[in-house]
């Protein structure tokens, strides 16, 4: 700045003045000095002539014909280089003094010069100028100043200097006073800068708007490491006035005058001062200053720009980038007080341990919850976040492909951003790194990636249909897509060439060749793409957002509200494609119908596309209900599909899709009525006997796996129908869907039967849009952890209103002699799951079901009896199960890893499609939803285990337990607890957008809580054990139960009763107890727990202490007791505690009554002693008491600080000294209230001998020992004289430690 200024001034004299400052150095080499004494001139006069200064008279200005640093440098070699020197320079500061007596000449050198510029030449050392000169414009003032202090310089006046400076600063304006503070660091010397500093330092504090040259000059001075830590605090404090625009150059200094040793407290102070959003105008102010820059308003000067407080942030953040880059210190002090920007800064460093490390913080302070979503919000709306663009775009990056699933939704957030703030070629870069993801194979890369652009889609459809080109690469590696990422892709992909956007339609072609290849091709997983592909493109094409096509056929957005002829005509098209694309294969229709009932539940389609698939030609429904029941012909449906291979119309596998197709269909055009098809859930099937389970083994092959094919379909019936109705209102049908569950439930059971001796067998597929089943380890062996049921079960299809049943009449007539057959082993099912239609998360709602009631008519349509269904165990063992299994895929979060070479054909997300395509948060809500549900069922299981245990006196499966349910029962109490445990395990939980949700899960368990302090006891009164039987140990435990035992005294009515119950009989009970064994009153309390219980007493006590109201002047007599009461329950309470240390005398545990003996006796002395001094003379035995057990504990505390010095342990020694200042505070004022009770007589004092813990006496003092310390010995044996008669006023005799003394009152 100064050079510039320098130049800018001297500009235009550097022209005129070339050739003659040439010439003078020229002449200047041949000529000598003059001879002196031949003229009358002085050698100021002379020496300044041939210089290139001619001096004027008569008011006329004085002429300079060089610049003036070439005058200078002239003046000083004439000076050096005189014979004479140094006197010559007497001589010349005489010619000056002698020059400016005659008033005229001075204002002649004040002055500016004729020619080129004014320079004002004075003496600067013995007067002081006239502030009256410096009024005015006088711009070339500065460039005057310098040129005299040069002069000042060379005339070897450096040591008043400084202070004519700070006077000219004093008196000049603001122009002037920055240029000479600029300039300072050039001309002093290194031993006046602390000086100078101080005084800049303090003209920082009074005019702000110095602050820029101020430290500038400061940071080229030369200071002393306190002086510049005391210049940077002034400065510090100085930040919240200082102007914006002087904002960077204060950030600056700051941070480039830190020390390692300080770096991380300055930095803490800049960030807590620093606060750039009320730098940032707000948008509508910008908005609004932009529009008064455009239209040429000129604006006042102190009004900034529209973009000056983003250009003042913008110098703010290079400033802090600088520092980062060069300083280490520096990066590491803001990678501990991390900041988004500045993390974004150290990013930008090129040094690989700033960027680890800056994704390291990042990844830590988003777990945690300190840099949020909202956060990130405001940094891009507020700041000029592009030139960080490829830091955000890697740590952007890094949390996506995190396998910490709490990380991994801000990466996302960062790339949204991204998108949404920066240019084209940004938005390009954001896409792209997206479709890396993508084709990453890593699973929850994936989802998170393709969840990112269906957003981006549906956010700024416009941006980007401009890079449909790049998503389009993604069907190159749709082989290792999962089926829900790639109906996600194709979503993506017919929403950007199917929309409301035209940018995107170049890719419609493309799809459309993609479907129709997939469609033809004969490789099942690619025809399961094809069928994918071509739903999602139907749900483009046929959405309820108006669209039309253009000449060439493409979609084009229009106003329209339902969508035109010729849309309807191809989306028809397509259908009729897809349909005949998978007529010739069952698992192909299946998916088919599948899909289409998943297209009509997520999306929102024309009232005009339409499947002509007529029901009836599904379920042969007659049309003609005066004809009778209905029923589904399941078992002459599968004997003529196995019969005729290939040729059968209509394949059982589809009965199911079918349905959910159908179901899904009515309740769209009835609002959730499902009145027209409501038959079908009543309706019976027609299926074989099933007590032909029972003689499975004289079955040939076939029919055993004709059977069990049955069951299958029958049970994915069931299961349809269950999702189907079970959100129905009314009574009845909650009664038909309750029998159906129990129907579900007899069939698994003859299924275990069935497969157990069905050996090799391949279950029908249920879920369609998987991989094939070769690749599922189906298990052919019982379980061995779990019997299976006992009893046989009745078919509960009674219930149902058709007792035509084919179901009913073979179920219902079970032989009495099979119950007393030995149970059947089965295969357990677990391993056949992907077999089963997935139920959905709606069917849990029937765990709120309790008794339900109907009423059966008799043939005149009366009241016949009234029957009551109730959710059995072994209906909610299957419910609890399905939970579990949803809960454990959507909420437990697996890590994430990378596919292997050779991937297993085994997919885990089988049997989860619907589940998939809800969001964890709603899987969430569903179980807090049903909290309370799962609370009483886990509260009926309790109450059942605890009448067998008190009908069975203490044994849970006596004789006479029912076996099968008791099973049933265990299962249902451990799924409960499993669900719960999965539920709360969620990392969702420690999100801040998901507080809410936790605290009303939270909420529901704390309003089903007894109260607080006995339920802890009551887990505190037990013992607590492994799976494995023995005790529970560790830190876990050790926490548990110290949180507890908080909870326990915390919420008592009466701590200090509770504290003297603990210690007094729990603790005594465990020392006459083994060295493994507990206490009886309290299991959990035994010798490795000793220090959590001890701990816990000691601080719960000082706790309680501290709440005892203060003594007041205005209470009564009972008031004054019960306070004194409360006190002598503290005191003894505490004596107990304090005498442990004898037993237990541990480091830990000495450390824990050093620390809170300390506080009891400040609180005594704070809040005790104040009651003593008003109630000794009314209750004096009360006092006397307390002061006599009180002593007993102050003589301990006084062992433990002696033997804390024995020990010379520093963790013991360091309570010692405060403790011991308490002991002596307590000593002067038990004198100070005898005093005030006119006692003070009975206060003397005698010499105290140290003693270790066990009372031993302390070695090292026996050589300084007298009689007279023996003597006291004796009185220290028996510390307590009580007389046996006393006076009024005299008190018993007490004993009280102070340092190597006690006192006797």
């Amino acid at each position: 700045m100064r050079k510039k200024r320098r130049s800018s001034a001297d500009k235009g004299q550097g022209a005129t003045t070339t050739t003659k400052a040439k010439k003078s150095r020229s002449t200047g080499r041949q000529a000598k000095e003059p001879a002196l004494e031949e003229t009358n001139e002085s050698v100021f006069a002379i020496f300044l002539r041939e210089a290139g200064v001619t001096l004027k008279q008569g008011g006329t200005s004085n002429e300079i014909a060089v610049d003036q640093v070439v005058f200078q440098k002239r003046i000083q070699q004439k000076l050096q280089k005189s014979p004479r020197y140094p006197a010559i320079v007497q001589e010349f500061t005489t010619g000056l003094e002698s020059h400016i007596e005659d008033p005229e000449r001075f204002r002649n050198c004040l002055l500016p010069c004729a020619t080129l510029g004014r320079t004002y030449i004075s003496e600067g050392y013995s007067y002081d100028l006239d502030s009256t000169y410096f009024q005015g414009s006088n711009t070339h003032f500065p460039v005057a100043v310098r040129w005299l202090i040069y002069s000042l310089v060379a005339a070897c006046y450096l040591q008043e200097l400084a202070v004519k400076l700070m006077e000219l600063v004093s008196v000049a304006p603001v122009e002037v006073q920055r240029d000479i503070i600029t300039s300072m660091p050039e001309i002093l010397e290194d031993s006046q800068h602390n000086d100078i500093a101080r005084e800049l330092n303090s003209l920082l504090q009074e005019n702000t708007q110095l602050t820029v040259p101020i430290l500038d000059a400061l940071s080229s001075l030369n200071l002393s490491s306190s002086l510049l830590t005391e210049v940077r605090g002034a400065v510090m404090a100085t930040l919240a006035a200082v102007q914006l625009e002087d904002l960077p150059v204060v950030v600056k200094f700051i941070l480039h005058s830190v020390s390692a040793s300080d770096a991380y407290e300055v930095v803490c102070n800049l960030r807590k001062k620093l606060e750039l959003e009320q730098c940032i105008l707000p948008p509508v102010m910008q908005a609004s200053q932009s529009r008064i820059k455009s239209k040429g308003s000129v604006a006042s000067a102190s009004t900034p720009a529209a973009g000056s407080s983003q250009n003042s942030v913008a110098l703010i953040l290079d400033g802090i980038k600088s520092a980062v880059r060069f300083q280490k210190t520096i990066s590491e002090a803001w990678l501990k007080v991390i900041d988004l920007l500045v993390l974004f800064i150290l990013h930008t460093t090129n040094a690989n341990q700033s960027r680890r490390g800056a994704e390291r913080v990042l990844k830590v302070k988003v777990r945690t919850g300190l840099i949020q979503e909202s956060l990130l919000q405001r940094t891009f709306r507020d700041y000029v976040m592009r030139g960080y663009f490829s830091s955000i775009l890697a740590l952007a990056q890094s949390l996506l492909r995190s396998p910490d699933p709490c990380v991994v939704p801000f990466g996302g957030h960062m790339y949204r951003h991204s998108f949404t703030a920066f240019d084209s070629y940004c938005q390009q870069e954001v896409v792209g790194s997206l479709v890396t993801h993508v084709c990453s194979g890593v699973g929850g890369e994936v989802d998170m990636a393709l969840e990112l652009l269906c957003g981006l889609v549906t956010e700024k459809p416009s941006e980007m249909a401009l890079y449909a080109v790049f998503v389009k690469g993604i069907l190159d590696y749709m082989d290792n897509l999962t089926p829900q990422q790639i109906r996600r892709l194709f979503h993506l992909l017919s929403r950007l060439a199917f929309g409301q956007q035209q940018q995107g339609s170049h890719i419609q072609d493309d799809m459309h060749i993609v479907i129709r290849k997939q469609l033809s091709s004969t490789v099942p997983k690619y025809k399961r793409i094809g069928i994918i592909g071509a739903v999602m493109i139907v749900g483009s094409m046929g959405a309820l957002s108006g669209a039309q096509c253009d000449c060439n056929g493409r979609f084009l957005f229009c106003r329209n509200v339902h969508a035109c002829v010729c849309c309807l005509l191809q989306v028809t098209a397509l259908l009729e494609l897809v349909k005949s694309s998978s007529e010739s294969s069952p698992e192909a229709a299946a998916l088919y119908y599948d899909e289409l009932a998943n297209l009509i539940l997520s999306s929102t389609l024309d009232p005009q596309v339409s499947f002509p698939f007529p029901a009836n030609v599904m379920y042969n429904l007659d049309e003609e209900e005066s004809q009778g029941g209905i029923a589904i012909n399941l078992l002459p449906l599968l004997a003529n599909d196995i019969q005729n291979k290939g040729e059968q119309r209509v394949s059982p596998l589809c009965l199911s899709p079918f349905f959910r197709l159908l179901r899904l269909c009515e309740e769209k055009q009835h609002q959730g009525d499902l009145e027209e098809i409501d038959a079908l859930l009543g309706c019976p099937l027609i299926l074989t006997d099933m007590g032909v389970v029972e003689k499975i083994e004289s079955l040939s092959k076939a029919e055993r796996e004709f059977l069990c094919t049955l069951l299958f379909h029958t049970i994915n019936w069931f299961r349809e129908v269950v999702n189907a109705f079970c959100r129905q209102k009314e009574i009845e049908m909650k009664v038909k869907v309750m029998s159906r569950l129990q129907n579900i439930t007899y069939l698994q059971t003859l299924l275990e039967r069935a497969l157990a001796g069905t050996t090799g067998f391949v279950p029908p597929v249920a879920n369609f849009d998987g991989e094939s089943t070769d690749g599922f380890i189906l298990s052919s062996t019982a379980p061995g952890n779990k019997a299976k049921k006992g009893k046989k079960r009745k078919a509960p299809v009674k219930n149902s209103s058709e007792s035509s049943s084919q179901l009913d009449e073979t179920t219902d007539e079970q032989p009495e002699k099979e119950k007393e057959k030995e149970i059947r082993q089965g295969v357990s099912l677990v391993s056949y799951r992907p077999f089963f239609r997935e139920l959905d998360m709606e069917v849990l709602s029937v765990l709120q079901c309790g008794l339900l009631s109907r009423s059966v008519l008799d043939s005149e349509l009366h009241t016949k009896v009234r029957e009551e269904v109730l959710l059995g165990p072994a209906e909610l063992v299957f419910l609890l199960e399905d939970m579990l299994r949803k809960v454990e895929f959507s909420l437990t979060a697996a890590p994430a890893k990378r596919a292997p070479f050779f991937k297993g054909r085994t997919d885990k997300s089988v049997g989860f499609s619907h589940l998939q395509q809800r969001s964890s948060k709603d899987i969430a809500s569903c179980c807090v939803e049903l909290l309370p549900t799962l609370c009483s069922h886990l509260e009926n299981c309790h109450n059942h285990f605890q009448t067998l245990l008190s009908e069975n006196n203490g044994v849970v499966d006596g004789p006479a337990t029912d076996i099968q349910e008791h099973q049933l029962m265990s299962s249902g109490y451990q799924l409960l607890l499993q669900v719960l445990n999965a539920t709360f395990s969620w990392s969702g939980f420690s999100q801040p957008g998901q507080r809410s949700l936790l605290k009303k899960a939270l909420g529901v368990l704390a309003g089903r809580l007894k109260e607080g302090a006995s339920l802890a006891k009551c887990f505190l009164s037990q013992d607590w054990v492994t799976a494995n039987g023995e005790k529970e140990r560790g830190n876990k435990f050790n926490e548990a139960l110290h949180t507890l035992l908080s909870i326990y005294l915390g919420h008592v009515d009466d701590v200090l009763k509770a504290v003297e119950e603990i210690a007094g009989e729990g603790i005594p009970e465990l020392l006459n107890a083994s060295k493994d064994e507990s206490s009886a009153s309290w299991p959990t309390l035994s010798r490795q727990t000793f220090l959590v219980f001890y701990k816990v007493l000691m601080a719960v006590l000082e706790k309680a202490v501290r709440k005892i109201p203060a003594c007041k002047i205005s209470d009564n007599t009972e008031a004054q007791s019960e306070k004194l009461l409360t006190w002598n329950l503290a005191v003894r309470d505490f004596h107990i505690l304090v005498n442990l240390v004898k037993v237990f005398d541990s480091r830990p545990v000495l450390n824990v009554c050093l620390k809170y003996g300390r506080l009891f006796l400040e609180s005594f002395l704070k809040l005790g002693m104040p009651l003593l001094d008003n109630s000794f003379k009314k209750h004096k035995e009360d006092v006397q008491s307390l002061l006599k057990t009180f002593q007993l504990s102050t003589r301990q505390l006084h062992h433990m600080c002696g033997h804390s010095k024995i020990l010379q342990d520093t963790s013991l020694t360091n309570h010692v000294p405060a403790l011991k200042k308490s002991l002596e505070l307590f000593v002067y004022r038990v004198k100070a209230m005898l005093m005030l009770n006119n006692c003070q007589e009975a206060f003397w004092i005698g010499n105290l001998k140290n003693r270790n813990l066990k009372g031993e006496e302390i070695l090292s003092q026996r050589s300084q020992e007298s009689e007279e310390d023996d003597d006291d010995d004796d009185d220290d044996e028996q510390p307590l004289l009580l007389p046996q008669e006393q006076s009024e006023d005299e008190v018993p005799a007490i004993s009280i430690v102070l340092r190597q003394h006690y006192v006797h009152i």
